[in-house]
């Protein structure tokens, strides 16, 4: 399998159907991305694939080749730093574990939509699960990293 992760060319002698987040965690050793559910309902696994927002844990590897695949760890552009920081102004996180996918899934939303309404952020931030609870704190951040971006 050959694609790009993070900006790099790779080049994977893995089963095609293993799923791209064990071959982003367990080959390459990109482990920001979680394991949540397995079946693509909880987006803890959630990466970008050509920049769109994908469930990782459910999507087979041979879907990825010779497209760009970008972890948390990959993500570098304005948008994200404006979401990262906007995260730890509004101390979205508790315990942690569903934070990059949820970071993810923001920066996606925001480079698609530089103001978005909270219909709109409910709904590009609906497959993203959080324990704890800090739905609240999601969108103010969102909103906060739309207006720095202004």
């Amino acid at each position: 399998m050959k694609l790009t992760v993070n900006g790099k060319a790779i080049e994977l002698d893995v089963d095609p159907e293993m799923p791209l987040l064990w071959a982003l965690r367990d080959e390459l050793g990109y482990t920001g991305t979680k394991f949540g559910c397995g079946k693509a309902l909880c987006g803890a696994c959630t990466v970008h694939l050509d920049n769109e927002p994908i469930r990782s844990c459910s999507f087979p590897i041979s879907a990825a080749e010779g497209k760009s695949v970008t972890t948390i760890e990959g993500l570098n552009d304005k948008v994200a730093a404006a979401v990262q920081k906007a995260w730890v102004d509004n101390h979205v996180p508790q315990c942690g574990y569903c934070q990059s996918g949820q970071i993810m899934s923001a920066v996606a939303l925001l480079r698609q939509n530089k103001k978005p309404k909270d219909s709109e952020i409910d709904g590009a931030m609906s497959g993203n699960i959080c324990r704890c609870g800090t739905y609240q704190r999601i969108r103010a951040a969102i909103h906060q990293a739309a207006k720095d971006l202004a």
